[in-house]
């Protein structure tokens, strides 16, 4: 029985450690992310406008339903491949200008975290230079941990860069 509690109390206090740890961290962060990409700005561009296929692309994305936008902007909600009971996140296009900056929003206001990324695209030898710039926010705590010291701040962009790079060395522009 003591064995058990002493387990307990350990569980216990990593738990409030985890918590008070991500209370500590701040809400907001900034991270940035580069790739050269194998293709002309004007056709990365094409491609990240074209949000019905992402599926297409990106590992990370089972299914987009597109969304009525306000004000005319474009907006959807993805769905995660890895789970199978996501309700999805709401992203719109906050600012647009092609072929070269892109910045996107999730609009989904019950969600843990929420933020903006802005995707720069510049001409690079034969390629392009994709820069996205993550302005973020994590409200809970715990996810505040999770993120900060388990799967890092860039792990969606790095993600994000490389499904993008695949794209264009298999040749499926």
């Amino acid at each position: 029985m003591k064995w058990a509690l002493g387990i307990a109390a350990v569980i216990v206090a990593l738990v409030l450690v985890v918590v008070l740890i991500g209370v500590l961290l701040p809400q907001h962060h900034e991270a940035t992310r580069s790739a050269h990409i194998d293709a002309p700005p004007d056709s990365v561009w094409a491609t990240l406008i074209d949000v019905a296929n992402y599926p297409t692309w990106r590992r990370d994305v089972r299914r987009v339903d597109l969304l009525p936008g306000a004000d005319g902007r474009q907006a959807w909600r993805e769905h995660q491949s890895d789970r199978s009971d996501d309700k999805g996140i709401a992203f719109e296009m906050a600012a647009a200008s092609p072929p070269r900056h892109l910045v996107t929003r999730i609009t989904d206001r019950s969600l843990p975290f929420g933020g903006e990324w802005e995707y720069d695209i510049a001409p690079d030898g034969s390629g392009s230079r994709v820069t996205i710039a993550e302005h973020g926010e994590i409200y809970n705590p715990v996810f505040r941990f999770v993120s900060r010291f388990v799967l890092g701040y860039s792990s969606t962009m790095d993600a994000y860069l490389s499904s993008l790079d695949r794209k264009w060395k298999r040749g499926e522009a």
